[in-house]
């Protein structure tokens, strides 16, 4: 089967729908999908359910498609320096579920691995468990979490064989290989393509049953987040 698309725009047609669910991996602006995302605001769907450790900055990642007001719900960890994701929160525009950032790692593991719901101490005393159940082990209150289990994932890669098999780079793997198998359809976008065979077992991070497409990206803005704490002379 050729997983291989020409375009973004291509390997997005068939599977985006109004109202989905769907996963993006990234942390910060640290492998992200950039050409993926911009292939989703272009495509003019809606109402989607984002899946996300955050929401990028306000004009890069998926605060482009905050700006759009393509989504309508984050279910992140972290909201940062995105003044629009901010604005859309406290304005009552974006529904928004935080999540602690092991347990929203842990709710995209678990989904990918068919489990439905998991118990952790995490959140316990706090708004996190509300409404949640709670049961004891060992003398010790644990929340239940439900997993998360997208219709997509959109994910970076930095190369990919023709089969799928992955390669992520450095810390650029971060919430990918999570998201990717959390999803039922996964598109990936690499800087690079290789024959199948190329890469060493050993290198392989993601194997290539997770992943349903993929799409080349060879030249990605890669932006760099930097705090100044002083001037320098």
């Amino acid at each position: 089967m050729n997983k291989i698309y020409p375009s973004a725009a291509k390997a997005l047609e068939g599977v985006l729908a109004d109202g989905q669910l769907i996963a993006v991996g990234g942390f910060g602006l640290c492998g992200i999908p950039e050409a993926l995302i911009d292939a989703v605001r272009d495509s003019g769907i809606k109402n989607l359910t984002a899946i996300s450790n955050n929401a990028g900055v306000d004009d890069f990642g998926l605060g482009k498609l905050l700006q759009t007001r393509q989504i309508k719900k984050m279910i992140s960890s972290y909201v940062g320096e995105n003044k629009e994701f901010e604005r859309q929160y406290l304005a009552g525009e974006l529904e928004l579920e935080f999540t602690p950032q092991g347990t929203l790692a842990e709710k995209l593991r678990a989904g990918g691995a068919g489990i439905p719901a998991f118990f952790t101490k995490t959140g316990v005393g706090t708004i996190v468990a509300e409404g949640k159940e709670l049961r004891e082990f060992d003398g010790e209150t644990y929340v239940m979490e439900r997993s998360l289990m997208p219709q997509v994932a959109l994910v970076k890669a930095d190369v990919a064989d023709r089969s799928g098999n992955l390669r992520f780079n450095l810390t650029a793997r971060n919430f990918n290989p999570a998201a990717a198998m959390a999803g039922k359809v996964c598109i990936v976008e690499v800087e690079r393509i290789v024959a199948t065979g190329e890469m060493a077992p050993d290198d392989v991070h993601l194997p290539g049953i997770y992943v349903h497409r993929i799409v080349l990206n060879p030249t990605p803005e890669k932006r760099i987040e930097k705090r100044t704490l002083r001037d320098r002379k």
